[in-house]
This record gives structure tokens, sequence and C-alpha cells, in this order.
């Protein structure tokens, strides 16, 4: 027996649908490549999305084909993802920040028709148009006619303008309805950073990016309301900036936003000027923002709550934020092959009895499954652990909005027998189901037949009011095979006291974890998303602790 209820599919049009016809007035602001600002409302971004349509029709683009984004957060961002989408074509966000040589790749392996590019990003398209192939045939500069720049490329590439190919397309999307088709359908490509090889394609379907936006929406994760402007820092071109701009559409909340000004001043100023109530990003970001407010003493007028996700969150934002200028922060954990969302740490009534030090630590975790993702941890004999909070092992998820398998490989190849998708890290799980992140499985120090978490030890070096960034490494050592390296940055004007810093560190934990030395760099690498980059930090330092011994 079936239900009597209505079958619609689950669509990404329907978010946009939604907005423009219950909560049309609300905004979308965008601060372009040179620090001005746009406005439009929902109802305008639906219309014009319909009219980015009808000028893609006019290039011959058809359903499944991939439509390529080098773009920024921005207005225009939101409708090429609403209306390629709603096109049944695919919408391939691509991450600006990687090597030209990895962006060509990517470009060929997805078999983009069409590239759609800020003008900060001529440069990179100048140097990825030779390297890809002859399925690329127009590239599309995101601006009005009148700041079209000149670019050099191949010979049988169009080179067009967005905003008159918004308007060729006026006429056709004046009459568009958006096509109902299978909830199934693809809808977004995404690719994961690559940082252990050739990045790897996640292809979203409609069902699972709508599933997303409603599971994380919820009171206890994103919970985003009508009355918020919410302001994701965190990259369109990033796992869609974690859903964020999903999850708006669905509540009626406006939109701010930043473009490529992600510095501590001008996040502050946009902030404020424009009531951000929500924002959401990697703790790189957060900790320029941190610096700012303190040398500055500017204040955050209208913020309530700042998300943290990307990868762990140091002690040190978990409490700045609240106690010197009373914005709580939350903790989110997931991954491109999660849509990203997996976990949120916000608190059940168990937590309301933790005193103030384990309230601190219960903090530092990732958090407890939304709806939609289970997870387990399991030993290296692939048996389930046990959610005390002690024993560690990997964690595996599956549900709903975890991908099966990599764009271009077989169905179901990403997961194992039993369904689960091994995310590659090593975690505990409390009997309240919180989830905590001990590190990567590529990560961690196994000392002596012993583990350490180089995230524990980051996280109690970055509390250090000299450290402005912390990375811990493993590095090969004569008698233990493995032992921790500490490497920090100093905050500007705070000189680094190593003997110092390691005192700090002692009775904090055990004693064998401290790290065999600490060194002071000027910089530290990170990933095109932001991530620390420890496969160099371990080319160049992993040999540290040997040439020590030698000495």
């Amino acid at each position: 027996m079936l239900g009597l209820m209505q079958s619609h599919p689950l669509l990404v049009s329907s978010l946009l649908v939604h907005a423009a016809r219950h909560h049309g007035e609300a905004e979308v602001v965008s601060q372009g490549v040179d620090g001005a600002i746009a406005r439009a409302s929902y109802r305008a971004v639906e219309r014009r999305a319909r009219s980015l349509v009808g000028g893609l029709s006019g290039l011959g683009i058809a359903p499944h084909d991939r439509v390529g984004t080098l773009a920024w957060n921005s207005q225009r961002h939101l409708e090429i993802y609403c209306g390629v989408q709603g096109m049944r074509a695919v919408c391939h966000t691509i991450n600006p920040r990687l090597h030209a040589e990895d962006v060509a790749w990517i470009i060929n392996h997805a078999g983009d028709r069409v590239l759609m590019a800020d003008l900060s990003f001529v440069p990179l398209v100048e140097a990825v148009a030779p390297l890809v192939g002859s399925s690329v045939q127009a590239v599309v500069m995101l601006c009005p006619p009148e700041q079209m720049p000149a670019v050099a490329l191949p010979e049988g590439m169009a080179l067009l303008c967005y905003e008159t190919l918004i308007e060729a397309g006026e006429a056709a999307g004046e009459a568009y309805q958006w096509p109902v088709f299978d909830e199934n359908s693809a809808g977004v490509l995404c690719y994961t950073s690559g940082t252990t090889g050739r990045p790897k394609g996640v292809l979203y379907s409609h069902r699972s990016t709508v599933l997303h936006a409603l599971g994380v929406n919820m009171p206890d994760a994103l919970g985003f309301r009508a009355v918020d402007r919410v302001m994701p820092v965190v990259p369109m071109f990033h796992v869609n900036a974690w859903g964020m701009p999903y999850a708006a559409l669905l509540a009626g909340a406006s939109l701010v936003m930043p473009g490529r000004h992600l510095d501590g001043a001008s996040l502050a100023r946009l902030m404020n000027a424009e009531r951000v109530t929500i924002t959401a990003g990697v703790p790189t970001v957060w900790l320029g923002l941190l610096e700012h407010l303190r040398a500055s003493g500017e204040r955050l007028d209208h913020t309530r709550r700042i998300i943290i996700g990307g990868s762990a969150c140091p002690a040190l934002l978990i409490e700045a934020f609240p106690v010197e200028y009373g914005v709580p922060v939350e903790h989110a954990w997931g991954m491109t092959e999660l849509s990203p969302i997996g976990t949120f740490n916000k608190p059940k009534p168990a937590q309301a009895a933790l005193d103030p030090e384990a309230h601190r630590q219960h903090l530092l975790k990732q958090g407890r499954a939304v709806f939609g993702v289970d997870m387990r941890i399991v030993g290296a004999d692939g048996a389930a652990l046990a959610w005390d909070g002690v024993q560690f092992g990997d964690l595996q998820v599956r549900g709903p909005w975890v991908c099966s398998a990599y764009y271009g490989e077989a169905p179901g190849s990403a997961l194992d027998g039993e369904g689960w998708f091994a995310t590659g890290d090593v975690a505990t799980i409390c009997p309240q189901g919180f989830m905590h992140i001990v590190d990567r499985s590529k990560d961690v120090i196994k000392s002596g037949g012993e583990w350490i978490s180089s995230i524990a030890l980051e996280n109690l070096a970055m509390s250090h009011p000299a450290v402005a960034e912390a990375a811990v490494i493993s590095a090969r050592h004569p008698k233990w095979d493995e032992r921790p390296l500490l490497l920090v940055r100093a905050a500007a004007g705070q000189p680094i006291d190593t003997a110092e810093l390691m005192r700090s560190l002692s009775g904090q934990v055990p004693r064998w974890w401290l790290p065999d030395a600490i060194l002071v760099v000027d910089e530290l690498p990170h990933t095109a998303t932001g991530k620390l980059q420890k496969t160099v930090l371990r080319a160049a330092y992993g040999d540290t602790l040997m040439k020590l011994a030698e000495a």
C-alpha cells in the first residue's frame, strides 16, 4: 500500500522558486572585485537565472553538459548555481587557488563546455586555456560590457560577457518554466583538494543537495531564519560554500557575499555595514579577523554566531570570540564527499552539568551527527568500536548525501561491503554521540607503537599568546620511529621563546606526547582550501630529528 500524497521531485530550482515567491524581498548583497556593493532581491535573482538559461541554451548547452566556474562568492555565482542546475546541466565549481595545471586537469576530466570566470582570474584563464581540450567552447567573463578585459584565448575559444549573455536570454527567460525531471539527476560537481594525488570529483544530485539543505538547516545545525543575514566566507567553489546558499534560499535568509575581500579589516567592515548575523568559514579566516579586531578595537555589532569548520578549530577561537566580543563560536565537521556537513557541535541536556574545563574540552569536539548522516568508528580489523569517548578508530559515514563513488569511477566503488564510506579521519565518539577527530589517518603520529594526536598538540600550542599558527608533523626518529615536531608561526610583535612554549605544554598532555623540538618558521603552507599542507612540511622537516641526533 502506497501513501496518497503528491509526488514532487526535490530539485534545486524549487529552492530558488520558493525564495523568489515567498521571500522575494530578501536580498543578495555582493562585494565586487573593486569593493563596490551591489544588491538584488531573490525575485530578481530568479528572473536573471531564467535569462541565463536562455543565454546558455543559445550557446548549445544541453542537459548533463558541464559548466565550469572560476568565481568568488557573488550574486552572479548564485545565478549560475541555480540556472545551470535548473536547466538540468551540471554546475562545476573549480577552486582557483589550485595550480594552473591542476585546474586544467580538472576541467578536462569534467569535460566542461563553458567556463565562467571573475575578472581577477584572467591570468589563470590565460594559463589554463591552452591546456584544456576542445570541449571548452567559450569563456564568459562575469562582468558588464564596459568592464570586459582582453583575454588571450586559443583560436576557436570564444570570449563572451556575462551581462550580454543575460540580455540575449531575456526574451526566452521571460517565458521559461523550470523543467521537472528526475531528482537523482546530477546537479553539482566538486573536486577534492587533491592533497594525496589528483583531485577527485564528487557529483551531487538534486535530491542529495535539497536533502542536505533541509537537514543542515535544523535548529541544532545552521538553523537559518528569514530574519537572518548570512555571510558565507567559505568560498562557493569549496563544497558549495558548505551548502549555505541553498540553506539560505530555503529559509528566505538574505545573503551577503564578500567576494575576494577576506582579510580581517574587510570582513569586519562588511559584517558591520551589512548587519551580518551568521557567518561561517575556516579557522585561518577567523584568526585574521581576531587579529584585526584586537589591533583596531572594533566590535562586531550584529553578529550572533560564527561557524567554524574545514579543519579542527583552535581553542583560542572558541574562547576569544565569546569572551572578548560576545559572539558564540560553533564547531562543525564535514568533507567534500558529505556535501559537506556531517556533524555539528550543539549541546544536549547532559552538557548542562559539565564543569567549565569539561565544557571547554567538549567544545573542541566536532559534534554529533545531523539527521541524514550515520557514523561509526572501526578498528584495524574493521569491527565497530564502542562509543566510550576513549577508543579511537577509523571514522566511517553513510547517508543520502554521502558520495558512493567518485566521478568517472564505478557506482559504489567508494564504499565498503556494508555501504560505509571511509573518511580518512581517526576519531572517538562519546556515549552521548559527540564525535572528536583525533587526527587524519595520514597525520597521526605513531611513536614506539603508541598514538599521538597532532591536532591536540596544535590546539594547545595555539592557546599560547605568542603563537599565531601551529603545525605538528611526524618526524623520523632513530629510536622511536616517529616523534612529534612542532612548527609555529609567531603572532605579530610576539617573539616566541621555544623553551617557555615547551614548558607551557608540559602537564597538559602525557609527557611522551611532548614534541621533541619546536621550530619557529615565517610561514606555514596551506592547501587551496586553507588547510595545513602537512605533506609539504613533512618533506621539508621530516628529517629534522635525525639530523639533531647526528649532531
